[in-house]
């Protein structure tokens, strides 16, 4: 399993020293005692059941915490080398974007071109370097096509689509996504997975990806993280981390579907005692050898 504490220096742009965070509104901490590392490139996926602090972690990576909601936060969460604390909001936004499960939250303006440009004006970028960006990120999220169109005509997945370039608008280096196809039909939702998995191999974007589609997952991403109330159960490679089939049952997350079936013809033949379990239906077809 991954130690977070021997990960490269020089190679890390996130990182968790003893991080703990209570919102004001609550009595028991969201976040308790968290030390972690993310990698440059990395693609991080996130799960754990509701009130494990998922949502809180993508807002910590962020800086929506602690600028935009009050509690109580010990510790220090650094972003390139940087105290959150210490890094102005507009400044954190180029450096890290968020995207939320609900796309039409995020989105406000009359066509798609207009939702690109918004934040790098904000920005106060040149209109001509805004320009030349938003054709770049049109291009890269395939939506050229659409450029003058409202986004509310849009659908789902393509409106989800929208508010990820919109966010890649800003040129972060960090891409973090709060459950984004929570809203999205199976075909929508493996669109989306294939649309970030080509961002982080293509563009080099590090991506951290709170879902609950744990077979997209182990198809998708380097690494797993697993939450539960508020603390980092496991992290891993998804071979480490969906290993620990028993842990899952505990907290209530199912794993792979391939990788259960695997097991219990494991337990219930004795077959394939020495090999290890399949995350993918491919890995399964070859280890059935058809």
């Amino acid at each position: 399993m991954n130690d977070p504490t021997n990960s490269a220096v020089s190679n890390s742009i996130i990182e968790f020293n003893h991080v703990n965070w209570k919102y004001a509104d609550t009595r028991f901490p969201a976040i308790k005692d968290m030390n972690f590392k993310v990698n440059r490139g990395e693609f991080i996926g996130i799960i754990g059941v509701n009130d494990s602090g998922k949502s809180t972690l993508c807002r910590l990576c962020n800086g929506l915490i602690p600028h935009s909601f009050t509690g109580e936060l010990s510790g220090n969460v650094q972003i390139e080398g940087e105290d959150i604390k210490n890094i102005q909001t507009a400044q954190l936004a180029e450096k890290s974007g968020l995207v939320f499960a609900d796309p039409e939250a995020q989105l406000s303006q009359m066509t798609v071109l207009d939702e690109l440009a918004f934040g790098p004006a904000n920005l106060g970028l040149p209109k001509e370097e805004i320009i030349e960006t938003v054709n770049k990120v049109l291009c890269l999220m395939d939506l050229d096509s659409m450029r003058d169109r409202s986004p509310y005509s849009l659908s789902g997945g393509e409106q989800q689509r929208v508010a990820i370039a919109s966010v890649l608008a800003m040129n972060p280096g960090i891409l973090v996504l709060d459950e984004p196809t929570s809203n999205l039909d199976p075909a929508g939702t493996k669109k989306i997975f294939q649309t970030i998995k080509g961002l982080n191999r293509d563009t080099g974007i590090t991506v951290l990806l709170v879902e609950h589609e744990v077979e997209l997952l182990a198809e998708y991403a380097s690494r797993i993280i697993v939450l539960d109330h508020g603390h980092i159960l496991l992290d891993g490679t998804p071979r480490e981390v969906f290993s620990n089939i028993e842990t899952f049952h505990q907290i209530g997350i199912h794993i792979p579907q391939v990788t259960q079936v695997s097991e219990n013809i494991k337990n219930n033949y004795g077959l394939w005692k020495e090999e290890p379990d399949p995350l993918t239906l491919s890995e399964m077809i070859t280890l059935l050898n058809l």
